[in-house]
């Protein structure tokens, strides 16, 4: 039995342009953040895997004990009320039919994960926990995502690497990652502005699909935002394209964008990340937006510079 702990890390992540287009292989930017969680695996000598998870203030917010017999049962009933457990089950029955050799020999394991970020803020909880499962069963952390959670996979990508990168979607193929360096000078004045409600990115993607709206011309703008955005020199291009975006987004969505609708009066640029409506905002803003953003009740104001 080996006994020495192996401890895997992915880091969390930030879809900057392209959100939902994404899935339909539209061209997207997408940062790695310096927040992601870890997960320790440690052989024991039963034949469960007692699993424990850490948030940001070194607190367990879950744990349970998982029996092998649960996992290898395929077609069993939910035998928990449970929904974390169940999910986890889940993802591990996936990794082990991608690799039967993964849990095969009842050979039992302490997991402890820890994050270091709030799991509400939306920046991979589940991202994060697929990419480690699937570096310690030695399975394809894309496929895995595709047999859990779904998804464009540009989560995965972020969880994988350490710079910003370019991620697209290929028909029958693995997705493009492509690290790029996205560098922009006027970066002291970007920050992300939390909005104080987790937003269920499923849901948003099932919406964003029952309207169908996408057309190859929307792909197109928003293929040339993101090569602009990254090539981009000034603070005030960098809002204009911002703003362009939006209107993009907000036309295949159907939803007003979240400056009209919250923050009309403020002196910058505002963009939804990811599923619109929760988690962060990046802000472009010449003057640092904290006391304004503070006054309106969103406390989580972080410099472009700590977060990615």
């Amino acid at each position: 039995m080996n006994n020495n702990p192996r401890t895997y890390r992915s880091n969390g992540k930030l879809l900057l342009t392209a959100e939902y287009a994404v899935l339909d292989g539209a061209k997207a930017l997408a940062i790695p953040t310096k927040y992601g969680q870890s997960l320790t695996v440690e052989a024991n000598d039963t034949n469960n895997i007692y699993w424990q998870s850490y948030n940001e203030l070194g607190k367990v917010w879950f744990e349970c004990t998982l029996p092998f017999d649960e996992i290898a049962t395929t077609d069993r009933k939910s035998q928990s009320r449970n929904d974390i457990k169940e999910r986890l089950i889940e993802i591990l029955q996936a990794a082990k039919s991608l690799n039967p050799d993964f849990l095969s020999s009842n050979q039992g394991f302490n997991i402890i994960t820890h994050q270091d970020f709030n799991r509400l803020w939306g920046l991979g909880t589940s991202s994060t926990l697929i990419n480690n499962v699937a570096n310690w069963a030695s399975v394809d952390a894309y496929q895995l995502l595709e047999q859990t959670f779904g998804g464009s996979g540009y989560d995965i990508a972020c969880a994988q690497n350490d710079n910003p990168i370019l991620f697209q979607l290929q028909q029958h193929q693995k997705p493009m990652v492509e690290t790029v360096n996205f560098q922009p000078e006027f970066k002291q004045h970007l920050y992300f502005v939390y909005l104080n409600q987790k937003q269920n990115s499923r849901d948003g993607i099932s919406s964003y699909k029952k309207l169908g709206k996408i057309t190859s011309d929307s792909i197109e703008q928003i293929n040339s935002i993101t090569d602009t955005m990254i090539a981009c020199k000034s603070l005030s291009e960098f809002e204009s394209l911002i703003d362009t975006h939006e209107t993009i987004i907000s036309k295949l969505i159907q939803q007003v964008p979240i400056k009209t609708r919250l923050f009309s009066d403020f002196n910058g640029a505002v963009k939804s990340l990811g599923a619109w409506g929760g988690d962060f905002v990046l802000v472009a803003s010449e003057d640092n937006p904290t006391s304004y953003f503070n006054a309106k009740g969103f406390d989580v104001v972080i410099p472009y510079e700590n977060m990615v």
